[in-house]
């Protein structure tokens, strides 16, 4: 157990029996009352914001996440297995903890894991990824003349959109998080 003057921003906390990762933790001396620590933190699991007020000398458990590269194998069904690139050990990972950017995740990707106590809390994506261009309409001449986009579908089977000069067979890069074209890769 540690004291709450102990938390930073960042730190994982088991608090009321579920994890959460403090986003915002600030010392407030308001006035002539007692100083107290402002907390605003997240959910790991649910994601719900929680705001908690502690005493400068409430004891608090900071939990040890061990956060690690690994490369994605396959999925299985509900789950990607991972692998560790330093001892070669397979995990199965939920799908949800990835969130959205799973869908541009493709075989022998790194990703990060971070695990409290043998249990996956949170995993990361790559934010850019690069992937070709499986299918797409080719350009009419003259189309260019604006801004204009066309649907192309990526080797992960996602549809994005993408500048109409951009033909099948193409490697752009994407970002994993919003699924926007950045640029075309050489």
């Amino acid at each position: 157990m540690a004291k709450a003057s102990e938390i930073k921003n960042g730190n994982i906390l088991r608090f009321n029996g579920e994890l959460v990762q403090v986003e915002e933790f600030i010392h407030r001396t308001p006035g002539n009352l007692r100083a107290f620590y402002q907390a605003r933190m997240r959910n790991v699991k649910t994601g719900k914001l929680v705001e908690y007020r502690f005493r400068t000398d409430e004891e608090v458990e900071i939990c040890r996440v061990e956060t690690s590269d690994y490369q994605y194998l396959y999925e299985d069904g509900e789950f990607l297995v991972v692998m560790d690139n330093n001892t070669f050990e397979q995990f199965n990972i939920p799908k949800k903890l990835f969130g959205d950017p799973v869908r541009f995740l493709k075989e022998g990707m790194n990703v990060i894991i971070a695990f409290e106590s043998e249990e996956p809390i949170m995993a990361q994506t790559p934010s850019h990824v690069e992937l070709e261009i499986t299918y797409t309409e080719p350009a009419v001449k003259g189309d260019t003349s604006t801004n204009a986009l066309k649907y192309a579908t990526v080797e992960t089977g996602v549809e994005i959109k993408v500048p109409m000069f951009i033909n099948q067979g193409d490697k752009v890069r994407v970002d994993a998080r919003t699924g926007d074209y950045i640029e075309r890769v050489k």
